[in-house]
């Protein structure tokens, strides 16, 4: 799977956790979300979640301890789903 492709299905796992919906349209690989897309340290844990039933994959503590920006999250998405 391709970052392009991961991007735009991490799109969709924000999208309820996105309080403004047009930045999503906007999102790149620096985009922080925290300070960027304004969503908040609880429901950072939720996105972890449902991105790991989405790729149905386990992101551990360290690797979730790292996402900060949409490519973090890209990142630790694509060493599961190769690993």
């Amino acid at each position: 799977m391709e970052r392009r492709e991961i991007l735009e299905e991490l799109k969709k796992v924000l999208y309820p956790y996105t309080e403004n919906k047009e930045l999503l349209e906007k999102i790149d690989e620096h985009t922080n979300l925290v300070k960027d897309l304004k969503i908040n340290s609880a429901n950072l844990v939720d996105i972890i979640i449902d991105a790991e039933a989405k790729y149905n994959i386990e992101i551990d503590f360290d690797s979730a301890e790292r996402i900060i920006t949409v490519g973090d999250c890209i990142n630790a998405i694509e060493e599961k789903i190769n690993a």
